[in-house]
C-alpha cells in the first residue's frame, strides 16, 4: 500500500479553498482570478506544499537542470499527485501527448488495481507516472515502424506540469508526455521541441560566455495569439463541409462582409462575452495566463492572447486553449472554428508566434541593453537570427505549411509565402551603418549609445509594426505571423529554435577564429557581424509584403516563394535541413524524412476529403434543390403561357438555374475522375502533387456554379446555412 506523503491537513485545506473560490461556485460577485488561478495544476507551488523537501528539490533539479528523477522520488511525486487528483474528483489518469496528427492524444486508465481478496485499491506509482505504453500502430509514423510493430512509449515531461481536465462527465489527471517508438524514434512534436530547447540553451550560453554572464539557462519564450471564429452550433451541424473539413467549400458572399471595418476591436456581443468569460475561467484554472481578448477583423472572428511563457509550456497551453475553447463553445451552443480559412471573402485566422530568448536571470536577449556590452550581445543574437532565416527560409516555410494555411498565406490578409525579416527603419539603419563601418548619428534622445566607435546606437523601441511581414522584429521579440490558427506551435518553434541555435554556434566559431588571429574582442565581433549581415541582408524587407513588386524583388534576391504545401514541404527534405537537424540532435535523418512523408500524406488526405465533400454536396444537396426550383419555375411558366402572359425574365431565370446546375453536375463528375486518378497513385510525393495540381483546381469551378445557384434560388429552398446567417446571426 502507498504511503500518503502529504502534510496533514494541507490537501483538505487547499481543496476547500478551491471549492469556495472557484468561478463555478454560486456567488453574486465573481472571484478574483488570483484566488483560483492554477487550481487544477500540479505545479511547483502545489508540489512545494505536498512533497517532502528533498523530493521537491529533486523535482526542481529535474525541471531546471534536466537531471533524472530516481524511482523513489518519482513514487513520492506520483503518490502526492494521485491523492491531490482524487480529492479533485479524478478517477482516471492519462499520459497526454502530441502525436504527428497535429492534435493531442490520451488513453485513460483508472487508478484502481485488484487486491488479493478481489477488492480494489487506488494506486498510482512512479513507474505509472514516468512511462506508459500506448499502441503506436495507428498513429502516423512516416515509415519509422511497420504497421504490425505496435509498441510505443510515452515518457513523463516534468518540465510541463500535470493538470486536471474537467469535463461534464468527470475529471481526469493529465500528465504531459513525450511519445517515441520502440526503437526510440520521436513519434510526436514535443520530443523535437524539447531537444531544440536544449540545443538552443547550449548555443546561447556559448555566446553569453563572452560577456561573463551569470545565466545558467537560456530558453525560448512564446506568446501565441490565437484567432478563431464562433458561429451558432446549429449552423455548424447543418454544414457538412464545416463539420468534416473545417471550411466552407461553398457559399455566396454576404452583401455585408468586413468592408465597413466595424468589427475589429468593436463591442463584444453578449453571447460571445459570456462564452469568453467561461472559457477564460477554465483556462485560468489550468494555469493558462490569458491576457487579451477582442473582436478580430472578420465578422464573428475573435482573438485571445496569453502572457509569454517558456516555449514548451506555452505550446502545451496553446493545445489546451484550442481544446478547451471547443468544449466551452459547445456548452454555449456555439462552434469554435480554428481552420485557417473557414469562410471565403473575409480574413482567415492565424496564430502569431511571438518568440524571444530569455535567461534564468530574467534577461531578454532580444532587448537592447543599457551598456555597450549588453548591446553588443544583442546585436550578435539579432544578426544571427537574421542569418538563420536567410539560410533556412524554405525550412521555416515548411514548418507552417498545410492545406488550410495555403488559403491564407499571400491573400492580402496574412504574410506571403516568402519568408522575409522586418527590422524597422531605425534598426535597419544601424545594421547598414555597421556594414559600412560608419557611426549612426544619435539624433533621437531615445537612442542608446553603445560607447563603441564601430557599433552605432540602438533605440530600445525601434520598430513600427509591419503586419505584412511574416517575421517581424517588434522591439524585444520576433513575431512569426505566418503560423496558421490550427497549428501545433511545437513544429514552427522547434524549427526556429534549431536554425537559430545552429547559427549561434557558427557565429561563435567565426568570432573565435577572429580572436585566434589576434583581433581585440570588439573588433572581432564587429568583423563577424558585418560579414554575416552582408551575406544575409537580402532576406530583410521593410516594405509591403503583399505587393507584386516584392514578389519580383524577392525572386531577384533568390528567396524561395513556394505557395503550395507540397512544394513548401520540400524544406524538410533539403539536404542542409536534414543535416542541421541531425548535427544538432533534434531530428535524426529518419525522423526528418518521416515528417516530410507524413505531412505530404496528410495534405493528400485533406484534399481527398474536400473533393469527396464537393461531389457529395453538389449531387445530393445543391443540384436536387435546383431541380426542385426548376420544376416550380416550369409549372409557373406553363401557367403563364396558358394565360397568355409573356415572362421572358422568368424564362431566363429558368435557363440560368438549369445551366448552373448542369455545370455543377458536370464539374463534380470531372472532379471525381481526377480524385480517383490521384488516389490510385502510390508514391506520396506524386500523390500530393496530383491532388494539388489536378484535383484542387476543380473546386473553384464547381463552387462558382453552386454559389451562383445560391443567388438564384429562394432562400427558403437553399439546403445549407448561408454566409449572411453564419457570420451575422448569433
Amino acid at each position: 500500500m502507498e504511503r500518503n506523503l502529504m502534510p496533514h491537513g494541507v490537501l483538505a485545506e487547499m481543496t476547500a479553498k478551491t471549492a469556495a473560490k472557484s468561478p463555478s461556485s454560486s456567488s453574486a460577485v465573481a472571484p478574483k482570478v488570483s484566488d483560483y488561478y492554477g487550481c487544477n495544476v500540479f505545479g511547483l507551488e502545489t508540489m512545494k506544499l505536498l512533497l517532502p523537501k528533498e523530493t521537491y528539490r529533486r523535482v526542481q533539479d529535474a525541471i531546471q537542470k534536466g537531471e533524472r528523477l530516481d524511482l523513489e522520488a518519482a513514487n513520492a511525486v506520483a503518490s502526492a499527485m494521485k491523492t491531490w487528483a482524487m480529492q479533485k474528483g479524478a478517477t482516471h489518469y492519462c499520459h497526454w501527448f502530441q502525436p504527428l496528427t497535429g492534435t493531442t492524444a490520451e488513453k485513460h486508465d483508472a487508478f484502481i488495481d485488484l487486491t488479493s481478496d478481489g477488492s480494489v485499491l487506488e494506486t498510482f506509482t512512479g513507474q505509472m507516472l514516468a512511462q506508459a505504453e500506448p499502441d503506436a500502430s495507428s498513429f502516423p509514423s512516416g515509415g519509422l515502424r511497420a504497421t504490425f510493430e505496435a509498441r510505443g512509449y510515452t515518457a513523463w515531461d516534468p518540465t510541463s506540469p500535470a493538470f486536471i481536465l474537467e469535463t461534464p462527465g468527470g475529471a481526469t489527471l493529465c500528465v504531459p508526455t513525450c511519445f517515441v517508438s520502440y526503437t526510440g524514434h520521436a513519434l510526436d512534436t514535443k520530443t523535437p521541441l524539447l531537444r531544440s530547447i536544449e540545443v538552443l540553451n547550449k548555443a546561447a550560453l556559448g555566446i553569453l560566455e563572452y560577456f561573463k554572464s551569470d545565466a545558467k539557462k537560456v530558453f525560448s519564450t512564446l506568446g501565441a495569439e490565437q484567432e478563431y471564429f464562433l458561429i451558432d452550433n446549429e449552423y455548424f451541424k447543418a454544414r457538412p463541409d464545416l463539420l468534416l473539413s473545417g471550411r466552407t467549400l461553398f457559399g455566396a458572399a454576404s452583401p455585408k462582409g468586413q468592408q465597413l471595418e466595424d468589427h475589429y476591436f468593436g463591442a463584444i456581443k453578449d453571447r460571445v462575452f459570456t462564452f469568453m468569460t467561461d472559457f477564460e475561467a477554465e483556462a485560468f484554472k489550468l494555469g493558462i495566463p490569458l491576457k487579451t481578448r477582442h473582436n478580430e477583423v472578420a465578422p464573428h472572428q475573435f482573438e485571445c492572447a496569453p502572457i509569454f511563457e517558456e516555449a514548451n509550456v506555452a505550446v502545451d497551453h496553446n493545445q489546451l486553449v484550442m481544446d478547451v475553447m471547443k468544449r466551452v463553445a459547445t456548452r454555449h451552443g456555439l462552434a469554435a472554428l480554428l481552420y485557417e480559412k473557414p469562410f471565403a471573402g473575409v480574413n482567415g485566422s492565424g496564430k502569431h508566434n511571438n518568440w524571444s530568448l530569455g535567461t534564468d536571470t530574467g534577461k531578454n536577449l532580444l532587448s537592447p541593453g543599457a551598456t555597450p556590452q549588453e548591446n553588443l550581445q544583442f546585436l550578435i543574437v539579432l544578426v544571427s537570427i537574421v542569418k538563420a532565416v536567410h539560410d533556412h527560409g524554405l525550412l521555416l516555410r515548411a514548418s507552417i505549411a498545410s492545406s488550410g494555411n495555403d488559403h491564407r498565406l499571400g491573400a492580402n490578409e496574412a504574410p506571403p509565402a516568402i519568408m522575409s525579416v522586418f527590422l524597422g527603419a531605425q534598426l535597419t539603419q544601424v545594421l547598414e551603418d555597421l556594414e559600412k563601418g560608419v557611426t549612426t548619428k544619435a539624433l533621437d534622445p531615445e537612442w542608446i549609445p553603445f560607447g563603441i566607435d564601430k557599433i552605432p546606437p540602438v533605440l530600445k523601441d525601434n520598430t513600427d509594426r509591419n503586419r505584412t511581414s511574416p517575421f517581424a522584429f517588434t522591439g524585444n521579440k520576433f513575431e512569426f505571423r505566418a503560423v496558421g490558427a490550427a497549428f501545433n506551435n511545437a513544429v514552427p518553434v522547434a524549427t526556429l529554435n534549431t536554425i537559430v541555435a545552429g547559427q549561434l554556434i557558427e557565429t561563435k566559431k567565426e568570432i573565435d577564429a577572429e580572436l585566434k588571429n589576434g583581433k581585440p574582442f570588439k573588433d572581432a565581433v564587429v568583423a563577424v557581424l558585418r560579414r554575416l549581415y552582408k551575406q544575409s541582408k537580402g532576406v530583410c524587407f521593410e516594405g509591403n509584403n503583399y505587393s507584386a513588386e516584392w514578389v519580383k524583388e524577392a525572386k531577384k534576391r533568390g528567396l524561395p516563394n513556394e505557395k503550395t504545401t507540397p512544394a513548401a514541404l520540400k524544406g524538410f527534405a533539403l539536404k542542409k535541413s536534414v543535416e542541421l537537424f541531425d548535427r544538432l540532435r533534434v531530428l535524426t535523418p529518419e525522423e526528418s524524412h518521416s515528417r516530410y512523408h507524413i505531412l505530404l500524406e496528410k495534405y493528400a488526405k485533406d484534399i481527398d476529403i474536400e473533393a469527396k465533400l464537393v461531389c457529395e454536396m453538389t449531387t445530393t444537396l445543391f443540384v436536387p434543390a435546383a431541380a426542385d426550383y426548376q420544376a416550380q419555375l416550369g409549372s409557373s411558366l406553363s401557367a403563364a403561357k396558358a394565360a397568355g402572359i409573356k415572362t421572358p425574365a422568368q424564362l431566363a431565370l429558368l435557363r440560368g438555374v438549369a445551366q448552373k446546375a448542369e455545370s455543377a453536375l458536370a464539374g463534380a463528375a470531372a472532379l471525381e475522375a481526377a480524385r480517383a486518378k490521384a488516389d490510385a497513385l502510390d508514391d506520396v510525393e506524386a500523390k500530393a502533387a496530383a491532388y494539388c495540381e489536378n484535383v484542387k483546381p476543380h473546386f473553384e469551378k464547381i463552387r462558382a456554379s453552386v454559389d451562383a445557384l445560391e443567388l438564384l434560388l429562394p432562400s427558403a429552398s437553399w439546403p445549407v446555412p448561408k454566409y449572411r446567417e453564419m457570420l451575422f446571426l448569433m
